[in-house]
């Protein structure tokens, strides 16, 4: 499915051959103020004959060009005049479309390379020059082995003869390495000189030009109908409501479902802000008996979302029978749910996860989904938001997934348990934001581990559950690293959760990174 909307401006087409990273290629054109849309291989000629851009990007992919049924780029592609930038795979499957070949690695070259600058190239304007080495990110098996006729090599890895080729009349470039990613440190820069110095885009998109696409686009989809949004609590959701508030007013009834897996305070919180504040139709659902019933007993983590994801939408039609027959309903769903999912265009990227709004959704739904926010990350969503109004207070707080605590309580989710990670929790946060770090942290929480034991507190014996902190930093919520606290913050925090909350004798700081782990332990 490829991302359609009301933007008629200069674009670049980005075809996506089922990367995990597609749409970070995006991301780096919009940084650059370039619009970019992504589309599959399989629907890139209707999307190419639609959009009219003055660029375009070839993914990277899971696939192995020498094999058979390996995805290509369209024909009209290479046909058009325009400017192409391969990456990784794209390279590859350019250079084999074109009549150069590729041949299956031995040994792949994956993580930290070394790149050698050859030659001049457009792509290393004010960036590199001749003779210098520069950090890059690698992550393939395949490799070019014979460019296509009018080609150059401009730079080179050990591992990869042929890092970054160019063919400046026809205005066709290939990276072995990733651009995209942030271990490429000038990566986003040279997709930045691709998009305004090759294809001549001005680079004058904006995130208000983004808005204005949108609420274009929900008019479009919902004409007189009705639509119902959820409300997490979360900021997503909130942006979300805002947005199609603006462009349908009191065609929009807010949904919030107090499921009981909510932040201290924190449904006190969307009550205020969204009837006070914002004066839109708001209906309460107390449901927190419903789900905490539901959950009784269920340890896995995918029953856990799937059910969550269900009774969500249960809830949801019938509010929607309540309005009146809403034909709609809208959610914060964000790219990186989409893409740990299912593929975001329908392209073969692998599933991680299933998200409670994406891939946990039932088969069964009466209503159509709205969701404006799908191609955006997190930060692009406050950006968003601060265009729409909304108070940095707000805009600024940490990520909070749907299911809520349910995923931050690995196995059995009750009363109790929620309780009692509710008091660490706040303490924890409470804490980070005496220290003036809440800021400076993309997502931090406390989990509550199914693992009891023993300890000694006064003269008696425990034995009480371990409570786990995580705390990381990030861009974009697809990769992470852990913040850096200091063992004095550490030991403060772990005290006052310990001396304040009945039922933790043990506190623990979780160490990894994203990748291998999640940010979410479940």
């Amino acid at each position: 499915m490829t991302i359609q909307t009301s933007f008629h401006g200069e674009s670049i087409l980005i075809v996506d051959f089922g990367s995990q990273v597609t749409q970070l290629i995006a991301r780096r054109v919009r940084e650059a103020g370039v619009y970019s849309e992504i589309a599959p291989f399989n629907a890139a000629e209707e999307a190419f004959a639609r959009m009219q851009p003055k660029g375009v990007i070839l993914s990277g992919s899971p696939a192995s060009v020498p094999d058979a049924d390996s995805p290509r780029a369209p024909d009209v592609i290479f046909e058009s005049g325009l400017p192409i930038l391969g990456i990784c795979y794209g390279q590859q499957v350019m250079t084999e479309q074109l009549g150069g070949k590729v041949e299956a690695g031995e040994s792949g070259e994956f993580g930290r390379a070394f790149i050698e600058i050859s030659d001049d190239c457009v792509l290393f304007d004010g960036l590199w020059e001749t003779g210098e080495r520069h950090q890059v990110w690698m992550s393939h098996g395949d490799k070019v082995t014979q460019f296509a006729e009018g080609f150059r090599i401009v730079a080179t890895t050990e591992g990869a003869p042929f890092a970054l080729i160019a063919d400046d009349a026809r205005r066709y470039y290939g990276t072995q390495f990733h651009p995209e990613v942030v271990h490429t440190p000038d990566g986003a820069k040279m997709i930045a000189n691709f998009v305004r110095h090759v294809c001549g885009c001005a680079g004058d998109w904006t995130m208000a030009e983004f808005k204005a696409a949108k609420i274009a686009e929900i008019r479009e989809q919902v004409g007189d109908g009705k639509v119902i949004c959820g409300l997490s609590g979360g900021v997503d959701s909130a942006v979300a409501a805002v947005l199609i508030h603006e462009a349908i007013g009191d065609q929009l009834t807010c949904v919030f479902v107090d499921h009981g897996l909510m932040r201290q305070g924190e449904a006190d919180q969307v009550v205020s802000l969204f009837r006070g504040h914002y004066h839109m139709p708001l209906v309460h659902r107390d449901v927190e008996e419903m789900f905490l019933s539901g959950l009784a007993g269920v340890t896995d983590p995918e029953l856990k979302r799937k059910f969550i994801g269900k009774t969500f939408i249960d809830v949801f039609e019938e509010e929607a029978k309540e309005v009146g027959g809403a034909d709609f309903l809208a959610q914060g769903t964000l790219y990186p749910d989409v893409i740990e999912s299912v593929s975001f265009t329908g392209g073969p990227s692998v599933t991680i996860k299933s998200h409670h709004n994406v891939g946990g959704l039932p088969e069964r739904m009466n209503m159509q989904l709205v969701e404006p926010l799908r191609e955006l990350f997190k930060d692009e969503v406050r950006e968003l938001g601060r265009e729409l109004g909304l108070p940095d207070a707000f805009v600024g707080r940490h990520p909070f997934p749907g299911p809520g605590l349910a995923i931050r309580i690995p196995g059995e989710v009750t009363k109790e348990r929620c309780d009692i990670l509710r008091k660490a929790d706040a303490i924890y946060l409470e804490e980070i934001r005496n220290a003036g770090l809440y800021d400076a942290i993309w997502q931090a929480f406390a989990v509550l581990l199914p693992v009891k034991t023993v300890g000694v507190m006064g003269d008696g014996r425990t034995y009480d559950n371990v409570c786990g902190l995580r705390a990381v930093t990030s861009t974009d919520g697809m990769t992470a690293d852990v913040y850096p606290f200091d063992a004095s913050f550490l030991t403060r925090v772990a005290t006052r959760i310990v001396n304040e909350v009945k039922g933790i004798n043990r506190v623990v700081y979780d160490y990894t990174s994203k990748p291998p782990g999640t940010i979410e332990w479940e």
